[in-house]
């Protein structure tokens, strides 16, 4: 795995060689060409009914109702669809359900040929070893303009099966996509997640955001969510080819300089954070025993923190 760019000093430089997973930078994928697309079912009508509404103007940009709701607005209350909520999931529970509806959500993309990475503290987890952070509450993803216009015209609201290996059971997912998803700004900030992939035992979800090119006159090459995360195409793509939860995935080209922007040097350093020690043996996050009930405060995830 290739040192950060943008790190000058090499005493940072050694810290980040000791912390990094071990493996070398996965290969170069780059974004799918128009013939592709099309071998792949895709119709041009989708991307032309999203980029119509998908330039900011005062018309489009409306008061629209928040696209789900949360039983609450915590770390834990705020990562659930009300919908299907049945009460707060242990954190075996969680840790598994979301290991697995990660997995159902990448194959069931890359199965679709739709255009697909994980983002945010779903890509520092895999920065350190391929896994989701154990102490996190949902996970991240984006999407192409093109794979969002076409999710919303033709897979909203379809719910899907997956039975893995290591399973039981058969596990349902619903794909949600937001009404006001051909909002390509921000608006009144209720609709910043343009689709959810949501486990419908439980109500734990997957942020899904769209990433498209708004203002290509005045700032070309420059594309952005309605949270306000802006990156440069170079620094997308190429896409590399790597895996996450034992399936077959992509990251952005340049993954580190993006972790560093969002989360500072930090996050690639601290081994010990959220009640979990990092074991460098092991490559695992490891949860550490709870304190004793007078002692124990409550988490704050710095990751998201940052993010906001």
């Amino acid at each position: 795995m290739r040192l950060i760019s943008c790190l000058t000093t090499s005493a940072f430089c050694l810290a980040i060689a000791s912390a990094l997973p071990g493996r070398s930078p996965p290969p170069f994928v780059g974004p799918p060409t128009r013939d592709t697309r099309l071998a792949q079912g895709w119709v041009d009508e989708d991307a032309k009914y999203f980029r119509k509404y998908s330039i900011p103007t005062e018309s489009n940009v409306q008061q629209a109702n928040q696209f789900t709701d949360e039983p609450g607005n915590d770390d834990q209350l705020g990562h659930y669809d009300i919908r299907y909520f049945k009460g707060i999931v242990s954190y075996e529970e969680r840790t598994a359900t979301l290991s697995h509806m990660m997995r159902a959500y990448l194959n069931f993309f890359r199965e679709r040929g739709l255009e697909t990475w994980i983002a945010h503290g779903t890509l520092l987890g895999w920065w350190w070893n391929g896994h989701i952070l154990p102490w996190d509450w949902d996970v991240d993803t984006q999407v192409s303009g093109d794979t969002l216009a076409y999710m919303a015209r033709h897979l909203n609201q379809t719910k899907h099966q997956y039975a893995g290996k290591d399973t039981e059971s058969t596990r349902e997912y619903l794909l949600d996509v937001n009404s006001m998803s051909w909002e390509r700004v921000r608006g009144d900030g209720m609709n910043i997640i343009d689709a959810r992939w949501i486990d419908t035992k439980n109500g734990l979800y997957i942020d899904i955001t769209g990433l498209s090119e708004t203002d290509p006159q005045t700032s070309p090459g420059i594309i952005s969510c309605k949270n306000l995360h802006h990156y440069q195409m170079r620094d997308m793509y190429p896409m590399r080819e790597t895996t996450f939860e034992g399936v077959p995935t992509r990251v952005p080209y340049a993954y580190d300089k993006l972790l560093v922007e969002e989360y500072q040097e930090k996050a690639l350093t601290l081994t010990e954070y959220e009640g979990h020690i990092w074991d460098s043996e092991t490559k695992t996050w490891i949860k550490k025993p709870a304190p004793s009930p007078n002692k124990q405060k409550e988490p704050v995830n710095w990751i998201r923190k940052l993010r906001r």
